[in-house]
């Protein structure tokens, strides 16, 4: 498949997501949105991955390609194309689908538990997240649920920790695809967020335990092939 994936900052790509792509003979293409890069013709485009980034849906006068960025979202929504956003990913496509993104009541920063939604019951992702199933967060911002989708899972911090629209679009608050050194790379760039409030952890505590990446690195690559399974072929 003919993978594209929208980027906001040097420090939020594909992380563990890329080598498991890679394995299985997708060819992949970026957009680095922050340097000025155009978007393709969605023509070329089987499947869409939107990164996360430290900007918010609504920061468009400073950042003024994210209004082209959520037409393009938009576009290849209304296509049928595959649709995976992560963070900020999953907040812009909540906001092209007329959901409401705004301020989480807190910062969620670090390692912790989300339990899976009773909605997901039945569909191809109801046993990728058991209860209590521990993953990284990186976000102050949230989404209402979009309607015609189905919530994920939530967390103490944040009811909405993700949405899947039928069974090619998904939308995830959380971070699966984060490895130890793109985590370095997040603390390194946005270490001024660690202000230690309720649930933001350390610097020491988000690395203290290298097999928590590798866990969730495996989760994102069952995701992925997971949503592989429900492209039907060539657009």
């Amino acid at each position: 498949m003919r993978i594209h994936y929208l980027q906001h900052v040097p420090f939020e790509g594909l992380g563990s997501m890329e080598a498991c792509l890679l394995s299985r003979g997708h060819q992949l293409s970026c957009t680095r949105l922050d340097l000025g890069e155009a978007l393709p013709d969605l023509r070329e485009v089987d499947w869409l991955i939107v990164m996360g980034g430290p900007m918010g849906v609504y920061d468009e006068e400073q950042y003024p390609w994210l209004k082209e960025e959520k037409a393009f979202i938009k576009g290849a929504l209304g296509a049928g194309r595959l649709v995976l956003g992560i963070c900020l990913g999953a907040q812009l496509m909540a906001d092209v689908l007329g959901a409401r993104v705004e301020k989480n009541v807190f910062r969620e920063i670090g390692w912790f538990p989300i339990n899976p939604s009773a909605d997901i019951a039945g569909t191809f992702l109801e046993d990728l997240f058991p209860p209590g199933l521990e993953v990284f967060h990186w976000h102050g911002d949230t989404f209402d649920i979009p309607r015609g989708s189905q919530p994920l899972a939530s967390s103490a911090a944040c009811r909405n920790q993700g949405f899947m629209m039928g069974d090619r679009v998904i939308g995830l608050q959380f971070h699966l695809e984060v490895t130890p050194a793109s985590a370095a790379e997040l603390i390194s760039n946005c270490r001024g967020e660690l202000d230690g409030s309720r649930f933001v952890q350390q610097e020491a505590e988000l690395m203290s335990d290298q097999v928590r990446f590798a866990h969730i690195n495996d989760l994102i690559c069952s995701l992925l092939l997971r949503l592989e399974e429900r492209d039907p072929g060539p657009v």
